[in-house]
């Protein structure tokens, strides 16, 4: 594969299309339909199945969000046709309740046309070189995508083994095929991105929603609805508290011959940590709205600790790749979110309240630490 970037006709668009957006609305209900997979029955399967589906439908959600980096939707042929990847992508969200059952057909077939559509825009596109690239890249993903097609109609064996077997495919593909000439805009790039986590974030929101109907209003589900907004916020303040505008920066400043599998790292497998996360936490809070005065079972309990914990643990990863920020205090922070499990097996709002003294403290000592660490700075600078 060639080092040097990927010749487009149309320059990368500088900030995120409003039809891209709508695009990112569409896409998120898979991870509303994910959380309610999950909610409705916690188990280690379904957990699996969660994680499986998750991983396969976030690589060609990043295919789309590196074709717009590159070729802005900006014509009728090609809004048209990411109108059809919209419809591929409803249709994987439809299937997903019973994906490993009745409906698998549709989300293999919802998967082929989204993959379909994809390599067709930037084959349609792109200049030479990346025809060359893409017709490597796209032997691969046409690979998976029949993959995950013909397993839609297998039995149930069958199935598991073919679509892990094409999600193993899938990450092993930017490895087997150098990704170094890929362009692309930092700016456009964060911002997708950023969108993206805040909308599903936004899903926790709604699963407060949902485990609010059908109950009488009294004061302590007020509470605990409050609670669950107020994680939700500090997760938001986890990613977004200036280290977004940071992340811009930092992949500005990358060396374009690596920035690609930067890129990769920290907005696709850190990425699938931070949505996973997103997934179980709105899951736990929906669980644990319903139960206001109550308990969680131990699956609920830990699907909302550790969802938690894993958001964190995804953001340390995705600063790990950027190097933006310390990440000691996160990384003990997403272990101190396991602790509350046991607490919300007894009480479902004390659970809440403990995550977020634990968030808060996180933020606290890492603010303390960087004050200090500045005047520890300034005390060493020689007096003029």
């Amino acid at each position: 594969m060639s080092r040097s970037p990927i010749a487009v006709p149309a320059m990368p668009a500088a900030r995120v299309s409003t039809l891209e957006l709508f695009f990112d609305l569409v896409f998120v209900f898979t991870i509303t339909q994910l959380t309610a997979l999950l909610a409705n029955n916690i188990t280690v399967v379904v957990t699996l199945r969660v994680m499986l589906m998750l991983a396969i439908i976030l690589w060609m959600y990043g295919g789309y969000a590196w074709l717009t980096n590159a070729i802005s939707p900006n014509t009728r042929f090609r809004r048209t046709w990411y109108l059809v990847g919209m419809g591929g992508f409803l249709g994987i969200s439809l299937s997903i309740p019973d994906a490993f059952g009745r409906t698998g057909w549709l989300f293999g077939l919802g998967y082929f046309v989204v993959n379909g559509v994809h390599t067709g825009l930037i084959m349609s596109a792109a200049g030479p070189n990346a025809r060359q690239v893409m017709s490597r890249l796209g032997i691969f993903n046409f690979i998976t995508a029949t993959m995950v097609l013909v397993g839609g109609f297998l039995p149930l064996g069958a199935r598991y083994v073919l679509w892990g077997a094409a999600l193993a495919l899938l990450i092993a593909s930017p490895y087997l095929n150098r990704i170094e000439g890929f362009a692309l805009s930092p700016g456009h790039f964060v911002e997708r991105h950023g969108l993206l986590i805040i909308i599903a974030l936004g899903e926790s929101i709604v699963a407060i929603g949902a485990g609010v109907a059908g109950q009488e209003i009294t004061f302590g589900l007020v509470v605990v609805a409050m609670l669950g907004l107020s994680v939700s916020y500090l997760m938001w303040w986890v990613y977004f508290a200036g280290d977004d505008t940071r992340a811009e920066r930092a992949l500005e400043e990358i060396d374009p011959a690596r920035r690609a599998r930067a890129a990769l790292e920290a907005y696709g497998w850190a990425h699938y940590v931070l949505l996973l996360g997103i997934v179980a936490t709105a899951a736990g809070i929906k669980k644990a709205v319903s139960h206001p005065v109550g308990h969680l079972t131990w699956p609920q309990a830990l699907v909302l600790g550790a969802g938690v914990g894993l958001y964190l643990l995804g953001d340390v990863w995705f600063r790990r790749v950027l190097r933006i920020g310390k990440l000691r205090y996160r990384l003990v922070g997403a272990l101190a979110m396991l602790a509350t499990v046991p607490i919300g097996a007894v009480w479902a709002v004390g659970q809440m309240l403990l995550l977020i003294v634990f968030i808060i403290a996180m933020f606290y000592w890492e603010e303390f630490d960087l004050r200090r660490n500045l005047v520890l700075q300034e005390a060493e600078q020689p007096a003029t």
